[in-house]
């Protein structure tokens, strides 16, 4: 049985990358959370993991930097724990590369088990709005 593991390969850290996806990427809103995402440019290289995440907290949304670390520790342990059941099985397996952001958008802080809830929704989302721009296929 192979690890929910989370590593910094899986992570997005590119700078360009970064830029490239909040000028260009698509988004939609799957509250509390709006994902950004896009296929990699041609510069970029796709290795062993297709899939790379970035989870940003706005410094606006929620002031103090413990809390912010909070919810970004919750959000990546959600995301960790069903990236392959959700993620792999679409985006690995087709050897179709995608970068995305997780955003998080209420000024409260929730809990674990309704992060890990939404973070399900926002998953199953992002498979079918990548499906639909990239691969041309509607479900």
């Amino acid at each position: 049985m192979k690890k929910n593991t989370f590593k910094k390969e899986e992570r997005l850290c590119n700078k360009r990358s970064i830029d490239d996806l909040f000028h260009k990427g698509s988004s939609f809103v799957c509250y509390p959370f709006r994902i950004v995402f896009m296929k990699p440019g041609d510069w970029q290289e796709v290795g062993e993991h297709p899939v790379s995440v970035l989870v940003s907290v706005p410094k606006r949304r929620i002031r103090k930097a413990a809390d912010r670390n909070l919810v970004k520790r919750r959000i990546r342990e959600a995301y960790r724990l069903q990236k392959k059941e959700l993620l792999e099985d679409f985006f690995v397996l087709r050897n179709l590369p995608v970068n995305f952001v997780i955003q998080y958008l209420p000024s409260e802080i929730l809990d674990y088990a309704s992060l890990y809830e939404k973070m399900t929704g926002a998953l199953h989302r992002l498979r079918t709005e990548y499906a639909k721009i990239y691969l041309g296929e509607s479900h």
